[in-house]
């Protein structure tokens, strides 16, 4: 007994020191990590964690419009996407064809008004507010200088920069480092305190180099540009006039900072992260309706640098099958894949993912999610 007192006594006493440790190097963001994650079972950031956060409310429509169903509307996968969805996890699976629903199906227990966590599809929706926000005249072009409302910053860093990954500032995006500022960001308490002690230390405009904290950096620059939290913003702009079927949630770093952890971090549902393929599939368009300038939607599905191909402004972009494809992207796995010249937006949400490697611009399930697609469109012909 005496000797298991001890044992505990100094595991007791290691404990103590770790967190006086943490709180000594402004460090404690990890206790809250600790508790969401590795307490509840996981080892990073999963699509159920959104209640141990606090949240904004994305208010949905007031007029809802549901999708329609595609005369060919299909219930039961192939065997192959069947067990390819089983292995990774994935909770949902929508394809719309010619804007109307081909095949639905959820899985796990997950539903189609079932909110998860989007993680970095968020980017590519704060990129359209950023075109919308050139639109409403809040901001003047892609060209305006970050430093025109953050003097702090190198005046040669434009919003445009950040929307297409392309600062030069020295965020490290590292999303397995407790000590890093992807985890900092995504626990502490004060987000735009992190963002507003980085530096630009290589030349802006130059080069495709994707970071969190460009997305996260633009946020505050709308926030302040706008004068409205993000959130309210995305709803008026977007989630109302998408006809959105539920509201949606927006993480906050804290409730007393109030800031959105903008990119990532919206939950909500398969139909209604869909609209923004849509969106953008129709050249900013909805119900004839211009949301967003076509210009821009045009642009932003453009690579910026002829040496990164697959990123425009917020959006991934792909040529396979030979076919122009743009995407939103959740580092889980989640995707909103639109293939314009076959009218073809495919939704998955789920848990696992396969990761690229280094030199790979794409990961091996974003290939495999398109060729199931095909298979069963071509076999229901």
């Amino acid at each position: 007994m005496t000797l298991f007192r001890k044992i505990l006594g100094s595991i007791l006493i290691l404990v103590l020191v770790f967190i006086a440790f943490l709180y000594i190097f402004n460090y404690e963001y990890i206790l809250k990590g600790l508790s969401v994650t590795y307490l509840k079972g996981y080892s990073t950031a999963y699509i159920d964690d959104y209640p141990y956060f606090d949240n904004r409310v994305i208010q949905g429509s007031n007029n809802p419009q549901a999708w329609p169903k595609h005369p060919d509307f299909h219930q039961e996968e192939s065997q192959s996407l069947a067990s390819f969805n089983q292995k990774m996890e994935t909770t949902g699976f929508l394809v719309i064809k010619d804007n109307q629903i081909w095949f639905e199906k959820y899985y796990r227990n997950y539903t189609a008004d079932s909110l998860t966590n989007s993680f970095s599809m968020a980017k590519s929706m704060v990129s359209a507010m950023l075109g919308k926000a050139i639109k409403d005249g809040y901001i003047k072009n892609l060209e305006q200088p970050v430093s025109d409302f953050f003097p702090q910053f190198d005046s040669s860093l434009s919003v445009g920069d950040l929307s297409s990954m392309a600062s030069g500032l020295n965020w490290n995006e590292n999303y397995y480092n407790p000590f890093g500022m992807t985890a900092r960001a995504y626990y502490d308490n004060n987000i735009r305190k992190l963002l507003l002690n980085l530096d630009v230390t290589e030349e802006p405009g130059k080069e495709f180099k994707y970071l969190s904290g460009n997305t996260q950096l633009l946020a505050m620059v709308l926030e302040k540009a706008t004068g409205q939290n993000l959130s309210n913003y995305l709803s008026k702009n977007f989630w109302k006039p998408l006809g959105t079927e539920k509201y949606a949630l927006w993480q906050l770093d804290s409730k007393e900072s109030g800031m959105e952890k903008a990119y990532c971090c919206i939950s909500s549902n398969a139909r209604d992260f869909a609209r923004f393929g849509k969106l953008y599939k129709d050249y900013g368009e909805w119900n004839g309706k211009k949301l967003l300038d076509s210009a821009f939607v045009v642009k932003s599905v453009q690579p910026r640098f002829k040496e990164s191909p697959q990123y425009g402004y917020g959006w991934w972009l792909s040529s396979y099958k030979n076919k122009k494809i743009f995407y939103m992207r959740g580092v889980l796995g989640q995707y909103v894949i639109v293939i314009p010249e076959d009218d073809l937006i495919i939704v998955r949400l789920g848990r696992k993912f396969n990761r690229a490697k280094n030199d790979e611009k794409h990961a091996k399930d974003f290939y495999r999610y398109i060729d199931e697609t095909y298979k069963m469109l071509n076999n229901a012909t």
